[in-house]
C-alpha cells in the first residue's frame, strides 16, 4: 500500500493574478507547475504548515484565507492529498529558493501551463471562478 502524504498548497493572489511555481529539475515531477507549499508535519495544522512551507520555500509571509479544495491523486511514489487555500502576501514578495521559476497569471490563463496532476482540480476551479 502506498503511503498517504498530506500536503498544502498556497493559491497566492496579488493584484488579480495567481502565483504559479515551476518545480525544479531536481524535484519529483520535474518542471511541472504547482501551487507552492508542502507536507504537513506531525502536530501542525494546515495553516501552520502552509505558512512554514512558504517561508522556507519563498522567504515570504502569507495571510491564509478560505480553502479552495482538497484533492487526492495517486502518483508512482505516494498518494497525495492536497488541500489548497487562497492566500495573500504580507509585505515581502516571493524569492526563488527551490523552484526553477514563478509566473503571475490571471485565473483565466492558468491552463496554459502544464500542472502537476494533484493541482489540476484546483486550477479548474480557479479558472471557472475567473
Amino acid at each position: 500500500m502506498k503511503k498517504l502524504v498530506r500536503v498544502v498548497g498556497a493559491v497566492i493572489e496579488h493584484q488579480g493574478n495567481i502565483l504559479c511555481a515551476q518545480r525544479s529539475e531536481q524535484m519529483s515531477l520535474p518542471l511541472l507547475w504547482e501551487f507552492p507549499g508542502g507536507k504537513i508535519e506531525q502536530g501542525e495544522t494546515d495553516i501552520e504548515a502552509l505558512k512554514r512551507e512558504i517561508q522556507e520555500e519563498m522567504k515570504c509571509d502569507l495571510a491564509v484565507g478560505e480553502k479552495v479544495t482538497t484533492t487526492t491523486h495517486e502518483y508512482d511514489f505516494a498518494i497525495i492529498e492536497l488541500t489548497t487555500y487562497r492566500c495573500t502576501l504580507q509585505e515581502t514578495m516571493p524569492t526563488l529558493t527551490e523552484h526553477s521559476q514563478i509566473k503571475w497569471l490571471a485565473p483565466k490563463a492558468l491552463h496554459q501551463l502544464e500542472w502537476a496532476p494533484a493541482d489540476i482540480p484546483a486550477v479548474d476551479l480557479l479558472v471557472e471562478q475567473g
